[in-house]
């Protein structure tokens, strides 16, 4: 079945209105909820939140050196900061997820297939 990046995106300088202790308990209650429905449905397969921009590190290969510098790889001022790898039996169901994390967590989800590297 075909595997889909939902990620989101963090903008550095934008803070958001800080939650309540009752809403973050309320918001992390509705995220468990989602991703027990995307596992019990066989969508999951793994997820993850980033730290921000500037714990990266890249690592890059000059001649025969390797070098390292602090990150990101790309000066923006938006990096990614979370992600979700489903596996959805067609686009139009990968955007049905998306539609459901990006309710669930009130922020843009860009949806990427990930290239076909099985051959077929």
């Amino acid at each position: 079945m075909p595997r889909y990046l939902l990620s989101t995106h963090v903008v550095d300088g934008e803070a958001r209105e800080p939650m309540t202790d009752d809403q973050m308990q309320h918001s992390w209650r509705e995220i468990q909820a989602l991703e027990a429905e995307m596992k019990s449905s066989g969508a999951w397969v793994f997820s993850g939140r980033l730290h921000g921009a500037d714990t990266a590190t890249v690592v890059r290969v000059s001649g025969d050196e390797v070098l390292t510098t602090d990150g990101p790889f790309v000066e923006a001022k938006e990096h990614l900061g979370g992600f979700y790898i489903i596996e959805a039996p067609d686009l139009d169901a990968a955007l049905g997820w998306a539609s459901k994390v990006t309710r669930t967590i009130s922020a843009p989800i860009e949806v990427w297939p990930f290239a076909d590297t099985a051959g077929g």
